[in-house]
C-alpha cells in the first residue's frame, strides 16, 4: 500500500465522519457518505462536484442566538439574513467563530454536518430546501457529503422549518 493510499484510508476513518454515520444509523438512516478527492467546503464546490444545483446543497451554518449555538441548514442558493431570522426567532443572531463551531459540533467549518454533534443543537431548516427531491449535506469533513431529503433532514435534526431571508417565505 502506498503512502497516499494509507493517508486516504486513515482520512476516510475520520472520527467526525464516524460520529455522523453513527448518528444517522441511530436515526434510522442508512449512511451513504460520499468522499471527494478534494475538499468541497462551499455549496458551489459541492454542487459542482456532485453535478447538482447549488440550491440542493444544505449548508450547515453555525451562529449564536443570545450566546447559544444555533445551527441553520440553509439552501446553498441563499444567505441567512441574521437580522430577519433573529427577529423571527426572538433573539440576536451572530455568526459563530471557528472555536464555537468546533465546540458546538465537534466538526470544523467547511465540513459541519447536520448531526453527529456532542449535544443536540437548536436547528432551523431553510424551507427552500423542500423544493428539491434530494439534498446534500456535509458529513463531518470537508471531503464528505451525504444525500437526504428535506423531510428526513427536518426529522433527524429536530429542526424548525422557516425562511432564512425576507421574501423567501412561501
Amino acid at each position: 500500500m502506498s503512502g497516499t493510499e494509507r493517508a486516504e484510508r486513515a482520512e476516510r476513518g475520520h472520527p467526525a465522519v464516524a460520529r455522523v454515520e453513527a448518528a444517522l444509523i441511530a436515526a434510522g438512516v442508512e449512511p451513504r457518505v460520499r468522499w471527494f478527492d478534494t475538499a468541497t467546503p462551499t455549496a458551489a464546490s459541492a454542487a459542482a462536484e456532485l453535478g447538482v444545483e447549488v440550491g440542493a446543497i444544505a449548508n450547515s451554518l453555525v451562529f449564536t442566538i443570545d450566546g447559544e449555538p444555533l445551527l441553520v441548514m440553509t439552501s446553498g442558493a441563499h444567505r441567512v439574513d441574521t437580522a430577519y431570522l433573529g427577529e423571527r426567532l426572538g433573539g440576536l443572531i451572530r455568526r459563530a467563530d471557528p472555536d464555537t463551531v468546533k465546540a458546538a459540533t465537534g466538526q470544523t467549518i467547511g465540513g459541519v454536518a447536520p448531526v453527529g454533534h456532542p449535544a443536540p443543537l437548536r436547528t432551523v431548516v431553510d424551507e427552500q430546501l423542500a423544493g428539491y427531491p434530494e439534498v446534500w449535506a456535509a458529513a463531518g469533513h470537508a471531503h464528505t457529503v451525504f444525500p437526504t431529503t428535506f423531510a428526513e433532514l427536518v426529522r433527524i435534526t429536530g429542526g424548525e422549518v422557516a425562511p432564512v431571508e425576507p421574501g423567501a417565505a412561501r
